[in-house]
């Protein structure tokens, strides 16, 4: 009897979940840096944010709060836990954090699609998600290869979709491999949506 035929998953895009229980101070601190931050303010403004991000004005959290340096422990376990899902061959180096950054997300504030270039691990940690916040999307990288193809059933699998959309939740931290595109839908929350990011890279 000849064998069933079979499809093979090749090329796997993975996304890596967890929950990491808030730490208690978390979001005041945010926000007070927030508050402080005239340079990240104004950045956010000139760039228009919708909100605040420290991605251009502070790169020294861990170092400035403990709180954060806390959190970026924590996170480390996970980076190396999904790096060796991904199966790096690291050759003896090690995982750096190359940024970490606090956003503050308003009501109406969007995140157009994007990458992060010179990291190979990114993600987000979400501190406080209130509902319709605005679900973070991640893009199929193949879309420019698609010429033909036609569009995919509302029943389709994740694997199979385009575009994926991750609602989530306070307390859930999102790892990806720094290449996939990805952005934030339009936040509906009245309540701000408090996030730490960061980059991870070979060191």
């Amino acid at each position: 009897m000849p064998k069933p035929a079979k499809s093979d998953a090749l090329f796997i895009t993975r996304l890596y979940r967890a929950r990491l229980p808030v730490t208690e101070g978390l979001a005041e601190t945010c926000l007070g840096i927030a508050a402080e931050d005239m340079a990240g303010r104004r950045w956010s403004k000139d760039h228009g944010y919708g909100g605040y991000t420290s991605y251009a004005s502070l790169n020294d959290l861990p170092r400035r709060a403990s709180i954060f340096e806390d959190l970026e422990k924590k996170i480390a376990r996970h980076v190396a836990a999904f790096a060796r899902e991904l199966q790096f061959e690291m050759g003896g180096r090690k995982w750096e954090m190359d940024s970490l950054w606090i956003n503050v997300m308003k009501k109406g504030a969007i995140h157009a699609p994007h990458i992060h270039p010179h990291s190979v691990i990114s993600g987000t940690y979400y501190v406080a998600a209130p509902p319709g916040s605005g679900a973070i999307r991640f893009e199929d990288p193949r879309l420019a290869m698609m010429m033909a193809a036609p569009p995919r059933k509302k029943s389709a699998r994740p694997e199979n979709r385009p575009f994926v959309d991750v609602s989530p939740k306070a307390g859930t931290l999102l790892l990806w491999e720094s290449w996939l595109r990805h952005g934030v839908e339009t936040s509906q929350a009245k309540e701000p949506r408090i996030s730490v990011s960061f980059n991870y890279r070979m060191g």
